[in-house]
């Protein structure tokens, strides 16, 4: 994999975009300046990575179009050594902004095939500390509970029960809801005491849909 001064041109393009669009936190911006995005889609396809649009990656799966990735990471307000739960790893591209801004990142992918894929990328571009979970992104991960944060990549029909718990108190989280036949409304939920929650509406998005269970690699 190569990131020439094309790439690193086209991320300071990318850049300027995101900037016209609204985003201003500069530890977002220089994330997707820092980081290939186009390492995290076939290398064919590799000047889509960055295109304000969505693209398709395996499994039947998208990596989301840069502006909802800093848009939804912007809605988190990711501090330093916050811990970040993000349910569908996909790409691994939104768990590497994560860890670059300084949270313990966790991921949950539901996929086997994509989970070891990008577990692979996300060791050879030395994000290490970034912990991959092969799991059912419904039920959370009760074993690393609480979270400070948690960002939901994928659409939900309503906001699972288990994640709420798994939310620290004063802790946020960030998740499209709604009806896959229509748009889906972004949620900021906020934790206020360990059984209330105050929640606000972001505009409307479209995502795949938020799918239960895990789906692992047929025998050779």
């Amino acid at each position: 994999m190569q990131d020439s001064y094309i790439h690193k041109g086209l991320r300071k393009q990318l850049v300027k975009l995101l900037q016209n669009k609204g985003i201003t936190d500069q530890r977002i911006l220089d994330g997707f300046e820092r980081i290939p995005r186009h390492f995290f889609i076939d290398q064919a396809f590799a000047e889509w990575a960055y295109k304000d649009v969505p693209f398709k990656i395996d499994a039947d799966q998208t990596i989301s179009q840069p502006y909802t990735v800093a848009f939804m990471t912007h809605l988190l307000d990711v501090k330093i050594g916050d811990k970040i739960l993000e349910i569908g790893t996909g790409s691994g591209f939104q768990a590497a902004l994560l860890a670059f801004m300084g949270a313990k990142t966790y991921t949950i992918e539901r996929q086997e095939a994509l989970y070891i894929k990008t577990g692979k990328l996300l060791h050879k571009l030395g994000f290490d500390q970034i912990r991959l979970l092969l799991g059912d992104g419904f039920e959370g991960s009760p074993r690393f509970a609480p979270f400070d944060k948690i960002i939901v990549t994928a659409g939900a029909e309503s906001v699972p029960q288990k994640l709420l718990e798994q939310l620290a108190v004063g802790g946020r989280m960030i998740i499209p809801v709604g009806d896959h036949n229509d748009v889906l409304k972004m949620k900021r939920i906020t934790k206020t005491s360990p059984n209330s929650f105050s929640e606000e509406n972001f505009g409307n998005f479209k995502f795949v849909p938020f799918l239960p269970g895990v789906e692992r690699m047929k025998p050779q």
